[in-house]
């Protein structure tokens, strides 16, 4: 490579890995920021393993540079009968620092992740915690349900902080992954199958989940957040959440409940306290409360809110919701129901 091909190229590199390493930032998910104790766990066992595993390159280089130094020194093809002991040495060094040292740091970091990592991220059993949330991954959306009520919302998940509480984790179609990279690890979301985690929040604050398995076309789009509420807030907020749709409150919103009825909406979504009952996508009931729409993919605004009613093929392509074919005005008397479900 010339100089000046060099010149031009050395930009570039550092440019592709400035942007390789902002890739990871941003979006609140980072598994080294623990907010709960079994995240800390976590990250402390991360913080051991690359400290073992720099220790470990530092020794592998310094035998390097001394074996360097030292062939060096004899000179190259260098085989006399005197240097045996040296090489005796170094299978000594071999089998201490290749064999006998790997087994044993592999077996203490097995012992320790299974023992104090694994063992205190696991979710007691469903008598020890004082809640239970119900978690089913669909494609591409997180159905959320709180045993013992009637409240049922999707992609937000509300949890008492300072609260151990038991996540009880189902696919409804295909493997998902559930992870909340600050709260706890990761795990399988498998439709037949139920596995738990426990998500206990040191403080109230909100916290970014996502789907860790690949599970189709828009796999990264099915986020999810977990607010940690005070526990007085939170039960506020669940008793409301389980409460049936109010009825609306103005003769707009009224034509877009009829739209709704009417159409494709009801057979597709519930809506309690209304003859809407579709379980393929989300329930709506209170949905006007909540900050996200699909699955954290827009903001839970007006514009949004009727951008997505207007066309949800373009902002997350191979999603279940159908084109409603609505004139302006019913798309506008449709937004204004769905803004009154609070």
């Amino acid at each position: 490579m010339t100089g000046r091909a060099a010149r031009r190229t050395g930009p570039l590199i550092f440019l592709l890995a400035a942007v390789l390493l902002l890739a990871g930032c941003g979006n609140g998910q980072n598994a080294l920021a623990p907010a709960s104790h079994q995240s800390r766990d976590i990250a402390d066992l991360f913080w051991w393993m690359m400290g073992g595993a720099w220790i470990g390159l530092a020794i592998v280089v310094a035998l390097l540079f001394w074996s360097w130094k030292r062939r060096n020194r004899r000179g190259l093809g260098s085989d006399r009968a005197g240097e045996k002991p040296g090489e005796r040495a170094s299978w000594y060094v071999v089998v201490a620092a290749g064999i006998a040292m790997p087994i044993v740091v592999v077996a203490t970091l097995f012992v320790i992740s299974d023992i104090f990592v694994i063992q205190t991220t696991q979710a007691p059993a469903s008598a020890a915690t004082k809640l239970t949330v119900q978690v089913i991954g669909h494609q591409w959306w997180w159905e959320i349900r709180y045993p013992g009520t009637r409240a049922v919302t999707a992609n937000e998940i509300h949890i008492p902080a300072r609260t151990p509480v038991r996540v009880e984790v189902r696919g409804a179609d295909v493997i998902h992954s559930f992870w909340v990279p600050e709260l706890n690890r990761k795990i399988d979301a498998i439709p037949g199958r139920t596995n738990s985690i426990v998500l206990d929040a040191d403080e109230a604050g909100r916290y970014r989940g996502q789907c860790a398995e690949f599970c189709g076309l828009q796999h990264a789009h099915m986020g999810f957040y977990v607010f940690a509420d005070p526990p007085a807030r939170f039960r506020s907020w669940l008793a409301h959440e389980a409460t049936p749709a109010a009825p609306p409150s103005s003769a707009l919103e009224r034509t877009g409940q009829r739209l709704f009825m009417g159409g494709a909406c009801s057979s597709c979504h519930t809506i309690r306290g209304t003859n809407a009952q579709g379980y393929v996508g989300p329930d709506l009931t209170h949905v006007a409360d909540r900050t996200t729409l699909a699955a954290l993919t827009l903001s839970n605004r007006r514009s949004d809110l009727a951008g997505w009613i207007g066309n949800a093929q373009h902002y997350k392509p191979g999603n279940q919701m159908p084109d409603l074919n609505l004139t302006a005005s019913g798309r506008q008397a449709l937004v204004a129901y769905l803004e009154g479900l609070r």
